[in-house]
């Protein structure tokens, strides 16, 4: 079986392992909520639904993966614990969707999509019903980054690799927020420059995704304090992750709606910068370039559009400029493995076949 094949059989397993414990938590904080209020039991059961409604599970498995890396061994607690960093990547993601206005996420309605229709149930008129929805919205994110902490905090580690796991996801939350901030910037300004974005990529997705995930993991093992294998993680993780966000850009646009899970084409409508929108402008005829700025951020955009719009995409070269720099990146980042002596095997394999999948994924 390729390296690839073999990573992701292995993120399968482990998110099966993961999601026994997921819903085992869930069950006790919905136990829990009935003691405070029915809108705190309705909250936890809509954080239920919304964690276990899809997803990977690639961060935890690479807080599992970091974890051996640093010398620990298979065992309850490290799946346990590696649950505080997908309700951290849950929290994010529950802002994120209203930062994007998106609806859809796992194929079912986004946590503010629900909560905005029950502000319709209460009859709210659209404004006011959106109002709610993201409030409410906001307030489920931010339950469910304590619940993150919790996790850590509640967990069968020694007192000082709870603090400095605590320490790690803090700092992990506080590296993602530029990134984001930087997202929005540039939505606002309706332009940017490929460093802008690569930037942005850095913050949002190589720093949460991969090297926050691979730290955490070193910090429960108690390795902490391993600079070299640290910086090996960090090198690998802003290639990779650099990498996985242009291949998700790319799958917003050509991709499957049932495969990804959300709404292809989003990236158009509302209008955000990306690269493969950036290099299109700056490759492109200036027809193609009217085409472009006609369709991006065309809230009422139709697929006719938006298969014009991906013509172009390919046509000006942009599609395959992004392709090429992925690629690129998990080079370099089969590079940085292969330059460090990993005690674990397991690690070592499956991080490279992860960044092999990475270019490859159609998910």
């Amino acid at each position: 079986m390729e390296k690839e094949n073999l990573a992701i059989e292995n993120l399968k397993r482990y998110k099966e392992r993961l999601d026994f414990f997921l819903k085992e938590y869930f069950i006790g904080k919905i136990d829990e909520a009935k003691k405070i209020d029915p809108l705190a039991v309705q909250t936890a059961e809509m954080i239920r639904d919304f964690v276990l409604s899809g997803g990977k599970r690639i961060r935890p498995a690479l807080v599992y993966y970091g974890y051996l890396a640093a010398g620990g061994s298979d065992n309850e607690n490290i799946v346990k614990a590696s649950m505080s960093i997908e309700l951290a990547h849950i929290f994010l993601l529950i802002h994120d969707d209203i930062i994007d206005r998106d609806n859809m996420r796992h194929n079912s309605p986004t946590v503010h999509e629900k909560y905005r229709a029950w502000g319709e149930e209460l009859k709210l008129n659209k404004n006011e019903a959106e109002h709610f929805g993201n409030s409410m919205a906001i307030v489920a994110g931010d339950v469910v980054y304590s619940m993150a902490n919790e996790i850590i905090y509640t967990s069968d580690f020694s007192p000082k690799i709870i603090l400095s796991a605590l320490k790690k996801i803090q700092k992990i939350v506080y590296r993602t927020i530029p990134g984001e901030m930087l997202d929005i910037l540039m939505e606002a300004k309706k332009t940017a420059t490929e460093d802008e974005i690569m930037r942005m990529y850095e913050g949002k997705t190589a720093r949460y995704t991969f090297e926050g995930p691979l730290h955490l993991g070193v910090a429960l093992a108690g390795k902490g304090d391993d600079e070299k294998l640290l910086k090996t993680f960090t090198k690998y993780s802003l290639l990779a992750g650099k990498a996985f966000q242009l291949q998700d850009d790319i799958l917003g646009i050509f991709g499957d709606q049932q495969k990804i899970g959300k709404t292809v084409g989003a990236d158009v409508i509302e209008g955000k910068q990306t690269l493969l929108f950036i290099k299109a402008l700056e490759l492109g005829n200036p027809e193609q370039r009217k085409k472009i700025k006609q369709f991006f951020g065309k809230k009422d955009l139709d697929l006719s559009e938006l298969k014009i719009f991906r013509r172009i995409i390919k046509d000006t070269g942009s599609l395959k400029y992004s392709q090429d720099l992925s690629s690129d990146l998990i080079e370099k980042a089969l590079v940085t493995l292969e330059k460090h002596k990993f005690e674990n095997a397991e690690a070592q394999l499956f991080l490279k076949g992860i960044a092999e999948y990475i270019i490859k994924r159609e998910v």
